[in-house]
């Protein structure tokens, strides 16, 4: 086995070093021509490439078993359908071997909340795919209230842009001449039977800079869509200008229209009425719904005397008042944060974390304030919500944690009770496994904490082989949760998990990730260097053993470990990554994260970026290891010439890379489960190599 990985390596290196092994920065860009997604020059460089990858990993003799271990998971039946609830039914969409790309189906809700649900397939995607000659993905589903009119997303093989259709769940049809908004970037929604309200690409000058829809319309049955009259309309500059109906406990809705001047400042305007009126909430401010009568909302500001990180609520009938009668219900400590929030008709319900521990709070009004209580569910995993309704008593959550395998329950008595539905059957055994919290300390003092899953017997001899995954960035919390693809295809076969809860996340709110912003952003990578280290010194494993993995954001971050850190590790999994910061805002939809990362415009920032940025920063060194490298054609989020430039850059240095671009997938790098299945055994081929070998 060792001979031929070996072998195989050898003609990757000896691929790399055929070209010029220059270490010099680049003063000009070589490889713009890669940015050409469908260019036939670029698609015959990526089938080049992945044809020499895969012929190292797929010939391993241990990718066959774990491509059939990830299969079987990404296949498994057994799993909780999850969805949402509307009108009396519970919907959720499936996908299993059969149903490769899935099919979207409901139960009575009475059926599902016992546990034995009764389902009725509405759409089967996998047979629109073979009668329309289209490789559709399913991207969702708005079915109005009181009527049996839906609105589908499909997505020609996973992009963001997706074409919206009318179907009616009656007749299991699309309707004919009803509503078609072609694909783009769209945001749709109901306005009534008749009526939707659309924000799309109308033409010249409708789209913002970041490549979404800016210009609301409305549009009547019946009429061409271009004779949609128009709402109200954004500024190119804003990231875009998305619609969405809230349901209030009394069957009631509320359009409203997302104007995102920046990736983390909204300005909403109520659509209910002869104009757009402006609602007063701050910039930094996500509405999450409505009750009785009430906006709620949480807050990334501090606002009127209500602090950083609140969830409040104020009368809807202040909404145009230049000083609504705003209350918080809930102010979390340092250590908390408020992670999701659902409404239901008797309660709002709040899924946070205190030090990365989920819960469940249930705030009711009481006199002239709210009342707080606690769901009784398990508190040392992840809790995240199921299906609610604002018109429904009866709610969903689940429970995970890194051995433990999801818990679905049924939150009864007005969600005043947590009862157990189904628990699922453990997909590797975790037994054998314990889940560790421990903390490790930043450049400046900051704790960070990380988890550790690793085998109850594990020596503490640094011979272990680690894989650390981190995300930081976007406010997005990465709390415990039962990984099967991670547990059977890894921990099984003798590796260690740790996942780092670094600044850029929202483990601890809108500050933690606020202090990771721009040019502050090297926070977050010092973080993770911190836990790297803190690895290392526990003597859980070492430099020779440590592997790293992330995509997207995450991409970033492992293209700057690799720069900064490469004697830290050995192994590095950069998944559809952001690699060239200089550029990423001229590509597909980078213009929108000017306010995560900077601006390449603004002198300051582009400074900094200079600095981090992972495709300039490459340089040829004996400390750097063979990274693997993954994104796709079809991803029209993060351009895949991040990862091919990048890559391409490698070989100019005559360093050895490994590289695969799913031809098909969208953002995720996977068009059906077979393919993500596909993904992940490659992942775990190379990292084994790398770690185990």
């Amino acid at each position: 086995m060792r001979s031929a990985v070996l072998a195989g390596l050898a003609a990757v290196i000896l691929a790399s070093c055929a070209t010029t092994q220059s270490s010099q920065p680049m003063t000009e860009d070589p490889y713009l021509w890669l940015e050409e997604i469908e260019g036939e020059r670029a698609l015959t460089w990526v089938r080049e490439q992945n044809a020499r990858s895969l012929g190292v990993l797929e010939s391993d003799p241990r990718f066959a078993g774990l491509y059939a271990d990830a299969l079987a998971i990404a296949n498994n039946r057994d799993r909780l359908p999850l969805g949402g609830i509307q009108e009396g039914y519970y919907y959720n969409f499936w996908q299993d071997e059969t149903h490769v790309r899935g099919i979207w189906r409901r139960s009575p809700l009475t059926d599902y909340a016992r546990g034995a649900p009764v389902w009725e397939t509405l759409l089967d995607v996998d047979a629109l795919a073979t009668a329309e000659s289209a490789n559709w993905v399913f991207q969702g589903s708005d079915c109005l209230e009181g009527t049996t009119r839906c609105l589908i997303q499909l997505s020609d093989g996973g992009r963001d842009a997706n074409t919206v259709r009318e179907y009616d769940i009656a007749t299991r049809s699309f309707v004919a001449g009803g509503f078609v908004v072609p694909e783009a970037k769209s945001s749709v929604a109901w306005l009534d039977r008749d009526t939707l309200l659309v924000a799309t690409n109308w033409g010249d000058g409708s789209m913002t800079e970041s490549g979404y829809a800016m210009i609301v319309k409305r549009w009547r049955r019946g009429t061409a869509l271009e004779s949609a009259v128009e709402v109200m309309r954004g500024q190119a500059s804003d990231v875009g200008v998305f619609i969405g109906v809230f349901q209030d406990t009394d069957g009631s809705r509320l359009p409203i229209a997302y104007e995102a001047n920046t990736f983390f400042e909204t300005a909403y305007w109520r659509l209910d009425g002869a104009l757009p009126q402006q609602i007063n909430l701050p910039a930094k401010s996500s509405i999450a719904g409505l009750f009785q009568g009430n906006l709620v909302f949480t807050l990334n500001e501090a606002w009127r005397g209500l602090a950083q990180g609140a969830l409040a609520a104020y009368p809807l009938a202040d909404t145009g008042a230049e000083a609504p009668r705003a209350a918080a219900l809930f102010t979390p400590t340092e250590r908390q944060s408020v992670e999701g929030v659902a409404i239901t008709r008797d309660a709002i319900l709040v899924a946070g974390y205190e030090n990365v521990r989920g819960r469940i709070l249930r705030f009711t009004p009481e006199g002239a304030g709210w009342r707080q209580t606690q769901i009784e569910l398990p508190t040392t995993g992840s809790v995240s919500f199921a299906g609610t309704s604002p018109t429904e008593s009866l709610a969903f959550a689940t429970y995970q944690d890194y051995t433990t395998p999801s818990t679905l329950y049924a939150l009864e008595d007005a969600a005043t009770r947590a009862r157990p539905i189904r628990s699922l059957p453990a997909l590797f055994d975790s037994s054998r496994f314990i889940a560790e919290q421990f903390e490790a300390v930043s450049r400046d003092g900051t704790r960070v904490p990380y988890y550790v899953v690793r085998p109850r017997d594990m020596q503490l001899n640094g011979e272990n082989p680690t894989l650390l995954y981190a995300y930081g960035g976007f406010q997005v919390s990465y709390p415990p949760t039962y990984g099967a693809s991670t547990g059977k295809l890894w921990l099984e076969r003798g590796g260690v998990y740790v996942l780092a809860n670094i600044r850029g996340g929202g483990e601890f709110g809108p500050a933690w990730h606020q202090a990771g912003l721009r040019t502050n952003r090297q926070v977050i990578y010092d973080d993770f260097y911190a836990v790297e280290q803190d690895l290392v010194n526990r003597r859980i494993t070492s430099p020779r053993r440590l592997g790293i993995m992330g995509g997207s954001n995450g991409g970033l971050l492992m293209g700057v470990m690799l720069n900064q850190h490469p004697e830290m590790i050995n192994a590095a999994v950069v998944q559809v990554p952001l690699l060239d910061m200089l550029r990423y805002d001229q590509l597909l939809a980078g213009a929108s994260w000017v306010d995560e990362y900077g601006s390449p415009n603004n002198p300051e920032e582009r400074a900094f970026l200079e600095t981090i940025s992972p495709y300039q920063n490459l340089r040829r060194r004996d400390d750097f290891p063979t990274p693997f490298v993954l994104t796709s054609t079809k991803d029209d989020r993060v351009h895949p010439g991040h990862a091919r430039k990048y890559v391409a850059r490698m070989l100019e240095l005559g360093m050895p890379v490994l590289y695969y671009e799913n031809i098909d997938g969208g953002h995720s790098a996977a068009a059906n489960l077979n393919e993500a299945a596909r993904r992940r055994a490659l992942e775990y081929t190379y990292l084994m190599q790398r770690l185990m070998d």
